[in-house]
């Protein structure tokens, strides 16, 4: 479990902004699931999906997120481990392989969360942001998560990742503008 408590390059939970934010969060908070979902929240309402808002720049680091305030599902998930790490709550990336538009092919990588909570265990969250058509929420132990697998070849990845995956951070550093990102998205995990 200590993997998933620990502060890295790009889920890093012990710079002093994200620390700060955590502390934050966390506040007014009286029970660990109250902390979950304070930090759940404030990633998917207070931080833009760079592609439903047409923003830049790219952001990969937990620190970058939350000071540009917008991110990639990828970037919004690295945010939100780092903060319920931070809060001493274990946090995992998690992946599903979605159609990219339309509900047809091509395929592409979505990323969103998992969190050990007391009494419920792993729980999947996905904060990338609510618009019309797509609705996540927090209300363990029921999954809402803004996407389902529901047509041939779309998954879930059961694997739970302490770090990202090496496509994710390849798409991220490579491009520096939203569309381009959009346009070259990872269509599996190897």
């Amino acid at each position: 479990m200590k993997h998933y408590l620990e502060s890295s390059e790009y889920i890093d939970w012990q710079s002093p902004q994200v620390h700060q934010k955590a502390l934050q969060l966390s506040q007014d908070c009286t029970s660990q699931r109250d902390v979950a979902e304070a930090c759940y929240l404030f990633v998917r309402d207070e931080v833009k999906h760079s592609y439903d808002y047409k923003l830049n720049p790219i952001t990969i680091k937990a620190s970058e997120v939350l000071e540009q305030k917008t991110g990639y599902c990828y970037s919004k998930s690295h945010l939100l481990a780092a903060l319920l790490r931070a809060n001493q709550i274990p946090a995992a990336l998690c992946y599903q392989r979605l159609t990219f538009q339309d509900d047809r092919p091509p395929f592409c990588i979505h990323g969103l969360n998992a969190m050990f909570l007391e009494n419920i265990g792993w729980y999947r969250v996905d904060a990338r942001g609510n618009k019309d058509g797509v609705s996540a929420e927090f209300n363990p132990p029921i999954e809402r998560l803004a996407f389902e697998t529901k047509l041939t070849g779309e998954f879930s990845y059961e694997k739970l990742y302490c770090e990202p995956v090496a496509e994710v951070i390849s798409v991220l550093t490579r491009y520096s503008h939203y569309q381009d990102v959009a346009d070259h998205l990872p269509d599996r995990i190897d």
